[in-house]
């Protein structure tokens, strides 16, 4: 479950502490929250993951979902899930500036991640 703590500097959760809380969860390796235009606004990585890098390719998936949802007659991209060998990114539009890229291994509950993102979408969108 997404557990956003407010901290003694802070009383009311910031997206600092949002990117923080979904670090946290079980195989994600890469929280990125950037603008549509591909500039970051805030990241933790794991490893070697560059998230200045992530951001800036992260507008092009979602453009290209953007365009599928459009053509299928489907509305506005929400969130798309792309599975690789070894783990799912993870794009979701967060307002209409702003996107958030969760990078996870396959080992994560894909499932309840996407389950709190769609659940706490209202309140994410709120700090950013």
């Amino acid at each position: 479950m997404l557990r956003l703590e407010p901290t003694a500097e802070s009383p009311l959760p910031t997206i600092h502490d949002l990117v923080r809380a979904l670090a946290q969860r079980e195989g994600v390796e890469a929280v990125v929250i950037l603008g549509r235009d591909g500039l970051l606004i805030d990241t933790r990585t794991a490893g070697n993951l560059d998230g200045e890098h992530l951001a800036a390719l992260s507008p092009a998936i979602a453009s290209a979902a953007e365009a599928l949802g459009q053509a299928a007659g489907h509305g506005s991209f929400v969130t798309t899930v792309v599975e690789y060998e070894r783990g799912h990114a993870i794009v979701s539009a967060i307002s209409g500036d702003a996107l958030l890229l969760l990078v996870v291994h396959d080992s994560a509950n894909l499932g309840a991640l996407l389950f709190d993102l769609r659940r706490h979408r209202a309140n994410i969108a709120s700090l950013v």
